[in-house]
């Protein structure tokens, strides 16, 4: 049966991985690694990956420094102007809602029709279903604060 381990196989892969395999390495470990399967197996394998690895270090394309650097404070600046501007948004959403009741409040004082409409279907209504209606008033109140709050978690 072939032995699946070796005590010296750790050894052996530091060589490799260290660079001393064969030429460097101690001789009593080479002639240990000639004489076990094992050891003769792993040592060929992590010389070809790490062969591998040193074809694909060298053909790497490392950027400048002075790219990498510039670049980060670009990337830096957009953040900062992102992070900035959500108290803006938030601003201008809170001018919008604003507006758009303004604009409701005066279109219901000044629009006789509409005062008119809104007492024969508000009155029957609020008696009626007043749950509904308290619900209906709650939603409209909170998700402009729901939309504040997500839009300042982005």
């Amino acid at each position: 049966m072939k032995a699946l381990e070796c005590g010296r196989e750790a050894e052996v892969l530091a060589a490799v991985l260290e660079g001393r395999w064969p030429e460097r390495a101690d001789h009593e470990l080479t002639e240990h690694a000639a004489a076990c399967s094992v050891c003769a197996e792993a040592a060929a394998v992590a010389a070809a990956l790490e062969a591998d690895r040193e074809d694909l270090r060298a053909r790497a394309a490392v950027p400048e420094a002075g790219r990498v650097w510039w670049r980060a404070q670009l990337r830096a600046r957009r953040e900062a102007a992102k992070v900035a501007g959500r108290p803006i948004t938030a601003a201008q959403i809170l001018a919008l809602a604003s507006a758009a009741g303004l604009a409701g409040a005066c279109f219901g004082a000044t629009s006789q029709w509409f005062q008119a409409a809104l007492r024969d279907f508000s009155v029957p209504l609020v008696a009626e279903h007043w749950g509904i209606v308290l619900g209906a008033g709650a939603v409209l109140l909170l998700l402009p604060a729901a939309m504040f709050v997500a839009i300042l978690r982005d």
